[in-house]
This record gives structure tokens, C-alpha cells and sequence, in this order.
């Protein structure tokens, strides 16, 4: 890695060196589309030729097309190859001080609404195609019942089924956005998990994967795309006339209504595969402050009894 070479060049020799490897390949891959984003956007800009104000114009470009939140992963990212290259003496001055860098970014779009109501789920689940073979509306059955991630819902196979004990086994996923896809790592230690599900989810899955083979993905028929899915999710939400929501959408919900039903934080953490409560604990903020103001009520009620 030299002062001559073009920043672009110099970032994939960087994520290279230090970030393949050590950080997951779904991660990594975040990495990549970075690279790609400079490779188009600076192509000849020369790593010597970092300054505040050549890097902000490059920032300011990203910005034109990208949201607030989408930017600051960009400048992070490049800042994190910057911070290396004045450590080797490739840079002499930090172009990126938080100071004087700007931050922008597109208006945030208006995003699908991030869960459902119990009446409204119990609609849609309604409204399922539910037949003996495989299909899309069992993978939106099994997220609405689980909690899991996309991925590794992909990743599932028969053999992770405990039907008896009606327990779902998670310890891979399915990187689907690879085109060599495969069985990937889970996002972190505390995803490896152990997902109980009811009696009927048990029966209905128990009876479509018994002549599957068990070591190979139930949901998986050739490349599969997360905007599938979500299509065939908006299609049934149009049908019930429930708000349009995500198949990750589906996962909040799931968390949602286990903790209005009075389910530990500490529980829908762990069964989600958070690391740790804080993530649910900030994911769920305002379904946790709706509770602890009913909590209040009740604490209230309680102690005028006690006159």
C-alpha cells in the first residue's frame, strides 16, 4: 500500500489485510459495496491526494443517493482505512476530523410500518396458503411465530426440527446474497440459539418436511431474493387491509407482542439472539415505555387500596 496508489486501490488492499477474515463474511461483504461505491465515484483520485476538502466532496457525492444512516456507514468505513494509512505514513493529516466533516445524506424515505397488532397478525395469518408443499407463506408463518432473522430462517433444514420437544435448533444461516449462496456462520455467539414453537407450528412444519432431505435448506430453490418474499408479504397484507410491513417487520412483531403479553425483556432477548437486553431494550423503546406507563397505573391503583 503506497501514497501513489488510487484511494480506491488502496482501500480494497486495506479490507483485505484487516478485514478479511476477521470479521464475517456478511460484514465483509459491506466492505465490498464500499469499494464498489469508490471505485465509481473517485476513480482516479490518488490516496496522496486526500485532503478535508477532496474527501468531502466524495462524502457530498455518496450523499446525493444514499440515506443519512447509509452515509455515515460509508465515511465510517473509509475513515477506519484513513486512520491506517496515517499510521504507515501514507497520509500526513487526518482529512476526516469529525469537526469539520459534514454530515448529509438523502431524506430518509418513508419506511414500512415495523410491526402489527395482534388482530392484525391473526388476519394475516388467516390468509395464508398453508398447502402440503413448501411455499412462501410457511417461511411468513415461521418468522411470525419465531422471531428469526431472514437468513436464518433460509438456513433451517429438516434435521434442525426437534419436533417431540418442539424446538427450533439455530446455528447457521443462509447468505443469500452471495452468488456461490450457502450455510454461513450466524451474526454473533448469542445467535446460536434454541427457538420453542407451539404445538400447531410443530404439526404444520413436522408434515411439509418429512420427505425433504435433512441436511439441505427447506426454503431454498435456487437464488433467492429478500424482495420475493417481501412482495408476496405486501400482496397478503393488500388482501386483509392491514398495514404493508417487511418480513424483518414480522421479527418486530413477533418481539412486539411477546412483550405486550408480559414476557421478559430478557426473554425476547434470547430468543431473538440479541447479544445482549440493551439491543432490545433500545429496539423496543416504545413498547417497553407503553408497558412501564400501564405498570404505573397499576403501582397507583395498588396503593390507593392499601387506605
Amino acid at each position: 500500500m503506497t501514497q501513489n496508489q488510487t484511494f480506491h486501490a488502496y482501500f480494497k488492499d486495506w479490507m483485505t489485510l484487516y478485514k478479511q477474515g476477521a470479521v464475517r463474511p456478511v460484514t465483509y461483504q459491506k466492505y465490498v459495496i464500499t469499494h464498489q461505491h469508490l471505485v465509481k465515484l473517485a476513480p482516479r483520485l490518488k490516496t496522496s491526494r486526500l485532503s478535508r476538502a477532496t474527501y468531502q466532496q466524495l462524502l457530498n457525492d455518496f450523499a446525493q443517493n444514499h440515506e443519512r444512516q447509509t452515509f455515515l456507514d460509508f465515511h465510517h468505513h473509509l475513515k477506519s482505512s484513513i486512520i491506517d494509512a496515517m499510521e504507515e505514513d501514507i497520509l500526513k493529516r487526518d482529512p476526516t476530523p469529525t469537526r469539520k466533516i459534514v454530515i448529509k445524506g438523502t431524506v430518509q424515505r418513508l419506511h414500512k410500518p415495523k410491526f402489527l397488532n395482534q388482530f392484525e397478525v391473526q388476519a394475516l395469518l388467516k390468509q395464508l396458503n398453508l398447502q402440503d408443499e413448501v411455499n412462501w407463506d410457511y417461511f411468513i408463518l415461521l418468522i411470525t411465530k419465531t422471531g428469526l432473522r431472514f437468513a436464518e430462517a433460509l438456513g433451517l433444514t429438516p434435521a434442525d426440527f426437534d419436533f417431540e420437544k418442539q424446538i427450533i435448533k439455530i446455528d447457521k444461516t443462509w447468505n443469500y446474497k452471495s452468488v456461490q449462496a450457502d450455510f454461513a456462520p450466524t451474526k454473533n455467539n448469542s445467535s446460536v440459539r434454541k427457538v420453542q414453537i407451539d404445538w400447531q407450528t410443530a404439526i404444520r412444519f413436522s408434515v411439509i418436511v418429512r420427505n425433504l432431505p435433512r441436511d439441505e435448506p427447506i426454503f431454498v430453490r435456487g437464488r433467492v431474493y429478500n424482495a420475493t418474499v417481501n412482495d408476496r408479504l405486501a400482496t397478503l397484507c393488500k388482501q386483509v387491509e392491514i398495514p404493508v410491513i417487511s418480513i424483518h417487520g414480522l421479527r418486530h412483531t413477533h418481539a412486539s407482542l411477546l412483550l405486550y403479553a408480559g414476557v421478559s425483556v430478557a426473554s425476547v432477548a434470547r430468543r431473538l439472539g440479541h447479544s445482549n437486553m440493551t439491543t432490545t431494550q433500545k429496539t423496543y423503546i416504545h413498547v417497553i415505555q407503553e408497558l412501564e406507563n400501564q405498570d404505573n397505573d397499576l403501582v397507583m391503583k395498588h396503593l390507593a387500596q392499601l387506605m
